[in-house]
């Protein structure tokens, strides 16, 4: 292990190399215990507040977003303690897989796509109506006007 990380045609150089090669050893992630642990503290309770928010509002952003933080942050916390680099191979495998069995049915955009109240959606449908018939009107009544004076 050591000739992968020193050059090996120098003697002195490998004697320099190895304390480094047991620290890197000694302070190395260990991804077993890091993966085990986000699934089983950070994946549970977020379980715990997904079931609890309910499968009709997963695709709501306002209600998901503080659940979904407290999950990055516990997976931020635990590679921090465990001296794991983050975001990283395990996190992103994580993700995908949260995102797979709790976010798949949602739109692109993040939000659940749905239409406005109709007193927003009426206004927009009916102006523009009324304003089209209004320029029709206008402009027949001011042709019509205008044909006599000549």
């Amino acid at each position: 292990m050591a000739d992968a990380l020193c050059p090996p045609r120098q003697s002195l150089t490998l004697l320099a190399c190895l304390p480094a090669h047991h620290f890197i050893a000694a302070t190395a992630c260990q991804e077993a215990d890091y993966g085990w642990m986000i699934r089983h503290y950070c994946l549970k309770q977020f379980q715990l507040s997904m079931e609890g928010i309910g499968q009709r509002l997963w695709c709501d952003w306002e209600e998901t977003v503080g659940t979904y933080g407290e999950l990055t942050n516990c997976t931020a916390l635990i590679a921090e303690r465990l001296d794991c680099y983050w975001p990283n191979r395990l996190v992103d495998e994580f993700f995908v897989a949260v995102h797979k069995q709790y976010f798949r049915n949602c739109s692109p955009s993040g939000r659940a796509l749905h239409d406005p109240p109709n007193g927003v959606l009426c206004p927009f449908i009916l102006l523009p109506v009324l304003v089209t018939l209004l320029m029709t009107a206008l402009v027949v009544w001011r042709s019509k006007r205008s044909e006599g004076i000549v």
